[in-house]
């Protein structure tokens, strides 16, 4: 087995890590490190986790590992991937890689810098989705022709509203197209091959109107154009009352493909007095679970069978590139090129 540590115990940490305790026979968690003694609390208790650090440098330099997850905030992840590499240990790292596209430049030169001998992958687990991968092929086959468009809904239940109104007024997600658009963004190019050429953004806060006080967003919009004239619509948002909203719909020139058109939980239809129903995915952990698993054992097999992982810094580069652009297209209100 691997040994793995992870640093940051948030939702996105958590998953990761119940993951690779639960399901992952290939890697075992040995350190854990967060700066909230809850979260090291956690690791102890309900993980197994033995070793724990409040100082992301001692994991590194203390806990002989083979590889970390940083699942740590955005604003800290740049440092830690640097610091990681330069040690010489496999780096897997959650989107987004950083705030601004110079700290994640600095990233890729590290990342490239020791390509060689330290694997690195970033965490956009729905390329190993498999309803996504079986539309990857059905596109690569020709069996649509040429796309011409592509929509896709990526908006959060509303339960979680409230909580992200609170993050927000003392946090800094980046914005609503870096922190969710670019999971849509990074989809398509990877599904295409195509790059994003031209953004038009619009956002809106009928909801939650506080969130305008913060500049952030409850609901976006991005209408784009990829590099051979493919058009895109793409919808991000928190207010989805009935559950988790994630959508991908691929119109081509022989057929279309549509991607849980209907998000559904499972294959359940439930029969009672309020009729019949099919129930909704409630979260990203649980819509994506599959799926989170898949990433990391995958990247666990690059570092075994000396291969490059599919998500590279690069790929990050490249989807908060877009991002960003998005962003300002949104405060400008006008389109730009990417």
């Amino acid at each position: 087995m691997l040994r793995v540590g992870i640093v940051g115990l948030g939702r996105m940490g958590k998953t990761h890590a119940q993951n690779m305790v639960n399901h992952i026979p290939e890697v075992k968690l040995v350190a854990a490190c967060s700066i909230f003694e809850e979260e090291l609390l956690y690791a102890k208790e309900y993980l197994g986790v033995e070793n724990t650090y409040s100082s992301f440098e001692k994991m590194i330099d203390e806990a002989k590992l083979d590889f970390v997850v940083i699942a740590a905030g955005a604003d800290v992840r740049p440092s830690m991937i640097c610091y990681a590499m330069e040690k010489g240990i496999h780096t897997f790292a959650e989107k987004p890689l950083g705030l601004s596209e110079e700290d994640i430049k600095k990233v890729v030169e590290v990342v490239e810098k020791y390509k060689d001998r330290v694997k690195f992958q970033v965490g956009f687990m729905r390329r190993f989705d498999a309803d996504y991968l079986y539309a990857k092929e059905k596109i690569e086959s020709g069996e649509i022709g040429s796309i011409v468009y592509i929509r896709a809904y990526g908006i959060d239940p509303s339960s979680g509203l409230d909580s992200f109104v609170n993050f927000a007024k003392n946090s800094n997600s980046g914005g609503i197209y870096h922190d969710m658009a670019i999971h849509d963004i990074d989809l398509i190019r990877w599904l295409t091959g195509c790059e994003f050429s031209k953004v038009w953004a619009v956002g809106a806060n009928f909801a939650r109107p506080e969130l305008d006080e913060v500049g952030e967003l409850e609901t976006g919009i991005v209408q784009a154009q990829l590099n051979n004239g493919a058009m895109v619509h793409l919808v991000v948002g928190r207010n989805a009352p009935h559950g988790y909203q994630v959508e991908t719909e691929i119109m081509g020139t022989k057929g279309w493909l549509r991607i849980a058109g209907v998000p559904e939980k499972n294959l359940l239809t439930i029969y009672d007095h309020t009729g019949v129903r099919r129930e909704c995915s409630a979260n990203f952990p649980e819509r994506f679970k599959k799926a989170f698993i898949e990433e990391i054992v995958g990247f666990a097999r690059c570092i075994k069978e000396n291969r490059n992982p599919q998500a590279s810094a690069q790929d990050g580069l490249i989807a908060t590139r877009v991002s960003l652009v998005c962003q300002q297209s949104l405060q400008e209100g006008i389109i730009k090129e990417c």
